[in-house]
């Protein structure tokens, strides 16, 4: 298949989901897309911090020495695609007249999730491939909103302000449904060789979302005093990763696996999202804690197991972080809150996104043509470096 054909492949998939969107019932789909009841001067200062969180997940996934530029150029490739995709449909498929600031902050949350979901199958597919997943995991992501926020399905919503299924759980299985259908086994071979350098882009992300993580968990908030309440738990489970992801990599390795602590330490942020309005600080750290133990036991126990199991290597480990510690979230606000809403949304969301990934992985599997090589920056990239001694 050709570079002309690939497109037209894409051009048509892009129309048929504007077809098949365009014939459904607008109430099926369309979730509130009003102003989500903060000042203006609020929402763009969170846009602006989210669109910054998203920059700085590429430096996340950022340590292979030999991959990094591709990195970079993956993830936006796939903001690129999915904003554009997320933005088209609230405003051709559902008639919003306007982009508000409001939508605009759920454009980017759409595609923050799917440069997390990236990270599963990263360096597996060609650049261009990138674009055509955004484009064609807005659909998917738009209708997992719709569905998390319809109270007509089980007669409640998801309790999920923070994002800890929406996002998290979501870019996890949708990734692992991409991989599982490219089925690329090489990735098992790369050596992913690091430099200090590489590792230290990792540190310093981890420590930035860390950071600007109480404005992507506040921004779908609409009363102040809730906003106060998730800064405040957001930091305090934040806190609880941080001690806890560190305590064992003590225990267990003896020393600190920069790799598995730079994302378990994120974990508290994650699990928060299901939790955060449902407990006091200490209710939160205490979240955090449990959270950065499970992604920390999981990257060094679950991940071999789990990749052995279903036949394909999750590179970023994006499981251990997103996808447990939204279980973790899950779990916690279902004991919390006496009720299973949560699981069900949980297990259904995992389903969907799994069917979603594996289908779309599918049509990337179709499309990518001969790939000699994997995650290598060397195949899409002018160098023009000194040559070694």
């Amino acid at each position: 298949m050709n570079t002309v054909q690939r497109i037209l492949v894409i051009l048509s998939l892009v129309v048929l989901a504007g077809v098949v969107l365009t014939t459904m019932p607008a109430d099926v789909l369309a979730a509130d897309t009003g102003d989500i009841g903060q000042t203006a001067s609020a929402l763009f200062g969170k846009n602006l911090d989210i669109w910054f969180m998203l920059m700085l997940v590429a430096f996340l996934m950022m340590f292979i020495k030999k991959y990094e530029w591709g990195v970079a150029l993956a993830v936006l490739l796939s903001a690129a695609g999915s904003y554009i995709a997320y933005l088209a449909i609230q405003q051709f498929v559902f008639g919003e007249e306007i982009i508000t600031q409001a939508m605009m902050v759920r454009a980017v949350i759409c595609s923050i999730t799917l440069v997390i979901a990236i990270g599963v199958f990263l360096g597996t597919v060609k650049s261009w491939q990138y674009l055509m997943v955004g484009l064609l995991f807005a659909p998917v992501y738009a209708f997992v909103e719709w569905f998390m926020a319809n109270p007509d399905i089980i007669g409640a919503a998801a309790a999920d302000p923070g994002g800890s299924i929406l996002v998290h759980m979501c870019a996890a299985y949708f990734g692992l449904g991409v991989a599982m259908a490219i089925r690329d086994k090489r990735a098992f071979d790369e050596p992913m060789h690091t430099t200090t350098h590489s590792v230290t882009f990792v540190w310093l992300a981890s420590m930035l979302l860390w950071m600007l993580w109480p404005s992507f968990v506040t921004a779908g908030l609409t009363d102040s005093a809730d906003v106060q309440l998730g800064t405040l738990t957001c930091f305090m489970a934040g806190i609880g990763s941080v001690i806890s992801a560190y305590a064992v990599c003590m225990i267990v390795e003896k020393k600190v696996n920069p790799l598995t602590y730079t994302y378990a330490l994120l974990a508290g942020p994650v699990a928060i999202g299901a939790t955060m309005l449902i407990v006091d600080p200490w209710g939160a750290l205490l979240v955090g804690l449990i959270a950065g133990a499970v992604s920390a036991l999981c990257f060094i126990y679950l991940q071999p197991r789990l990749c052995k199991m279903i036949g394909v290597l999750d590179v970023m480990g994006v499981h251990n972080l997103h996808g447990m510690g939204g279980w973790v979230g899950v779990i916690l606000s279902c004991v919390i809150l006496g009720t299973f809403t949560n699981l069900f949304f949980a297990a259904c969301v995992v389903g969907i996104t799994l069917v979603a990934g594996a289908a779309i992985g599918l049509l990337a599997r179709f499309t990518r043509g001969k790939m000699d090589i994997i995650m290598d920056d060397d195949p899409d990239f002018i160098k023009n470096e000194e040559p070694a001694a």
